[in-house]
């Protein structure tokens, strides 16, 4: 009987079936496992080489160095200094321990804390609680550090235990020096505000990295994985900020603060007006960039008096609120409203559009009806009537921008606004830059217009602001202001400079000229803004003080004001632009003709000069040159020539010394140089010469042994501060400086 025939069936066809059946689930097998084996070696075998590699390899990031930022003398402003990671192996530290039974975690402890001014015991617990190959001791320490655990690593054979990684840490040599510009930088360098965050791609450069093949335990292994990529450097920034004027205005800003005990912060700007450039920009109680998250001592202040429990979240909430205000680009970033700055707008505006000329007369009762409103003059009891609108601008009159406004109609005037560039940003290279609040065009009714031709109910920003009022400095032009003048390479190599541009002609230049002729009329004669007179320059200026009507009392009435003031100089050329702005003065006179303009006389007084801009005519202030080694007779001619008055003390042919000393400043008017031929030390004591006028002051100087410097309202009005204090005693001879200012103006 055949093998398939079983009990007489033939079962040939059912064992050929199951062969058939086997030999093909043998075929797709096999194909599946084919399939499967060209999916995993070809079509993925990028994915899972990948996944192999990232599982043998590690990468080293290698840090790129932050470009520098200069002033525009290249001096340097930020730059990045090398610091020091302290790390330790603590797997390491244990497998040692365990192969030496030595107390390598104590040593380590108390070796590490007493160089790096840690607690050892928290730094002995994290050791003994960690098993790690990387355990971080303290993220940053200085070189003087660095070399002492270099030498404890030596010294206790800790090398395979104890490891140091150098970092760079961003560092501001010049202090506070212009903080809210420059910003400052966050924990991974990354640029957080002013010039560190615009230009953050470009200071920051690439990073490289190293990446290499490790075995279980963490060691490098070598192997065709390794690879090796160059970080590129940053590139660095000179500004325009020049750090002279910039301390100077700093210096301006601090007085302000101090003497009006602003609530608000004080802020100015310093501008080239044919370029745009920035020569200085600050806010008061600047912060240090190389601590910046450490307050200022007002907000310090204010922190401690908040009622706020230490810890709680209301504090914390509180003090990350004060740390904003005082991280903020006051001129940058901010909006007030001008007040009668702006009638330098109004009246531009109008001359150029043929609604007014200079030589039409107008009146001014102490108010205007307006709307159903009674809108009044800063002087009550008016200006009169038949004066020019030169002398309305000089005294700022707010009835006679009133009517010049009505002229032109709401909308003629907000295109010029428009094109005096408030709609749009100024487009200087920083961040946050506010925007102007202003009413729609549409909305713009009799009472509206009326109010805007004096600079209320308003908002711009200071930046914007002083750049509308540049373009009457320069012939008409607005411009943009900026801060960074090039982008330089590591070896000093430009690799580009910025081009300034005239954006667009806004008045013509007669316009201009006529507007800035009358606004320096005003300075130099008896015009509203004759605080802000300089001795021996044309400076062209304007006041203002504004209401904050964001802010109200129970009764509902605006008590807060904004004082500041505009200026120019040389006012007949292009030269430089300058705002201060004070917000919130509360001492008793909160008037910008007292408040700001004083302040920009002595800020323009101590630049002018160093600028290079030569003084117009003689000044009242002489520098004192040495006569020291010269015969008596010929010292006595030479001070005779320059009109001065002298003493000679001692009985010699010679003088041996002198006060004041050469370089010392002293009022060509109210002054004495003391020769002495003797050593002789003479003192006298300072008497109180505030509140006093220039004769008095000088007079009860002279009286006392003293000389006079005098800065301020071009040497006229009254005195407000002096150098030397009251009740000092001081050699005699010595110069006091006086700062004078004129207090019967209002606006």
């Amino acid at each position: 009987m055949s093998s398939f025939e079983i009990k007489g069936k033939n079962t040939l066809p059912i064992t050929r079936k199951r062969v058939s059946c086997i030999a093909l689930a043998l075929i797709l097998f096999v194909s599946y496992l084919i399939f499967n084996l060209f999916r995993l070696q070809i079509l993925g075998n990028g994915y899972y080489t990948d996944k192999v590699f990232e599982q043998i390899t590690t990468t080293a990031p290698l840090r790129a160095n932050r470009g520098n930022i200069y002033d525009r003398n290249m001096q340097l402003l930020s730059t990045t200094n090398t610091t020091w990671r302290v790390f330790v192996s603590t797997r390491d530290i244990k497998n040692a321990e365990n192969a030496s039974g030595k107390g390598y975690s104590k040593i380590i402890a108390e070796g590490l804390g007493s160089i790096l001014g840690i607690s050892s015991v928290s730094l002995l617990e994290k050791i003994e609680k960690t098993n790690l190959l990387d355990v971080t001791v303290k993220k940053s320490v200085s070189e003087a550090q660095y070399k002492e655990v270099l030498s404890f690593i030596r010294k206790n054979s800790l090398e395979s235990l104890v490891f140091t990684e150098s970092q760079s840490a961003r560092y501001y040599p010049q202090g506070t020096l212009a903080a809210h510009v420059l910003g400052f930088t966050g924990s991974d360098n990354q640029g957080l505000y002013g010039l560190e965050y615009y230009y953050d791609q470009i200071l920051a450069g690439t990073d490289g990295y190293y990446l290499y093949a490790k075995d279980a335990n963490g060691n490098a292994l070598d192997t065709q994985f390794s690879t090796y990529v160059q970080p590129t450097d940053g590139l660095s920034l000179v500004t325009t900020i020049d750090t002279y004027v910039q301390r100077a205005l700093e210096h301006q800003l601090e007085n302000i603060l101090l003497t009006h005990k602003v609530q608000n912060r004080v802020t100015g700007v310093v501008m080239d007006t044919s370029t745009g450039a920035i020569l200085a920009m600050a806010t008061s109680s600047p912060f240090d960039p190389n601590d910046p998250y450490k307050l200022d001592e007002i907000s310090e202040e204010k922190l401690a008096n908040s009622g706020f429990l230490p810890g709680s979240e209301e504090y914390s909430r509180y003090k990350r609120s004060l740390m904003d205000i005082m991280w903020s680009n006051k001129a940058i970033s901010e909006t007030y409203e001008p007040g009668s700055t702006f009638k330098i707008i109004t009246v531009a505006s109008a001359l150029d559009s043929g609604s007014a000329t200079l030589n039409d007369r107008f009146s001014c009762s102490g108010y205007r009806e307006v709307g159903g409103w009674h809108i009044r003059c800063h002087k009550r009891t008016g200006h009169g009537s038949g004066f020019t609108l030169g002398y309305g601008l000089q005294m700022s009159c707010n009835p006679t921008m009133m009517q010049i406004a009505e002229r032109m109609g709401a909308d003629n005037f907000y295109s010029y606004i428009e094109s005096f560039g408030y709609f749009e940003k100024s487009g200087i290279d920083l961040p946050s830059e506010a925007s102007t609040i202003f009413h729609k065009q549409e909305n713009i009714g009799p009472t509206e217009l009326a109010t805007i031709s004096f600079g209320q109910r308003f908002k711009v920003s200071v930046i914007n602001h002083l750049r509308a009022i540049a373009a009457t400095a320069n012939g008409g032009y607005l411009v943009t202001p900026y801060l960074v003048e090039k982008i330089i390479d590591s070896e000093g190599n430009v690799v580009s400079a910025h081009v300034p541009t005239k954006n667009r002609q806004v008045v013509s230049n007669e316009v201009a000229t006529a507007v800035a002729a009358v606004l320096e009329e005003g300075v130099s004669g008896e015009g509203g803004a004759k605080n802000a007179r300089v001795d021996g320059y044309k400076v062209a200026a304007k006041t203002g003080t504004s209401q904050k009507f964001d802010i109200l009392d129970e009764n509902g009435n605006s008590y807060l004001r904004v004082s500041s003031t505009v200026a120019f100089a040389p006012s007949d050329e292009s030269g430089i632009a300058v705002i201060i702005v004070v917000d919130e003065p509360t001492g008793p006179v909160k008037y910008g003709s007292v408040v700001a303009a004083p302040y920009v006389s002595l800020l323009l007084d101590d630049i002018l000069p160093y600028l290079n801009y030569e003084s117009t005519e003689e000044k009242i202030n002489l520098e004192v040159e040495s006569y020291v080694g010269m015969s008596v007779s010929e010292a006595k001619e030479k001070i005779k020539a320059l009109g001065l008055n002298y003493e000679v003390v001692g009985d010699g042919d010679t003088v041996i010394s002198q006060t004041p000393t050469i370089g010392d400043f002293i009022s060509s008017d109210h002054s004495k140089i003391i020769l002495y031929t003797k050593r002789v030390e003479e003192y006298v004591t300072v008497p109180e010469l505030v509140g006093m006028s220039i004769a008095e002051a000088a007079n009860a100087a002279l009286s006392a042994g003293l000389n006079i410097e005098i800065s301020g309202s071009g040497g006229a009005g009254t005195v407000i501060s002096q150098s030397l204090p009251l009740g000092a005693r001081v050699m005699r001879g010595e110069t006091v400086k006086l700062v004078t200012m004129i207090t019967d103006y209002e606006d």
